[in-house]
């Protein structure tokens, strides 16, 4: 994981009280501007070349993990899904509610791609939710979830587990 001196780290700027008071909102804005290809080859290298073989196709969690799950599945020459929220995908496709800290939400995936084994990439670990979720529809969609890998985990606000599969993040604040 980049060192807070690392430059990618120092790209990730904290706004206060964003968009409510008392959080920090972390914008990665600056840090896929200046270091696009740096973070993808990072997040990338989370895994090793034997896990990658395992994996078919990255998935990716609207709408910021589609940034990275689209530079990651291009870098590694993998299929790229969408989880998407509802309304945005044709039929047919799979749906599940999920639980934010200020109510409930849905996502939807596809359901017309063949099983694959897959990687799910976000870009914030928060209250973990949104990859709960996600776990879910891959799993009621066939695939078989190979790896979990994030931007930045915000463990003090998640106790997010998915059987034996452990999150990988570049940033842990």
């Amino acid at each position: 994981m980049p060192t807070p001196s690392h430059s990618l780290a120092q790209a990730v700027r904290a706004i206060p009280d964003f968009p409510k008071p008392g959080v920090i909102f972390r914008d990665i804005s600056p840090l896929l501007n200046h270091h696009f290809r740096e973070t993808i080859d990072m997040l990338s290298a989370q895994f090793t070349p034997e896990e990658w073989a395992e994996i078919d196709a990255i998935v990716g969690i609207e709408s910021r993990g589609f940034i990275l799950a689209s530079g990651m599945s291009y870098a590694q020459n993998k299929g790229l899904m969408i989880v998407r929220k509802p309304g945005k995908l044709p039929p047919p496709r799979h749906s599940v509610r999920y639980t934010l800290e200020y109510g409930e939400d849905e996502l939807q995936m596809a359901t017309n791609l063949n099983p694959q084994r897959v990687l799910i990439i976000d870009d914030v670990l928060a209250t973990g939710g949104t990859l709960l979720g996600t776990c879910e529809l891959c799993t009621q969609c066939g695939h078989e979830i190979k790896g979990i890998g994030t931007l930045i985990n915000l463990p003090g606000l998640n106790q997010f587990t998915w059987p034996n599969t452990p999150v990988r993040s570049l940033f842990t604040y």
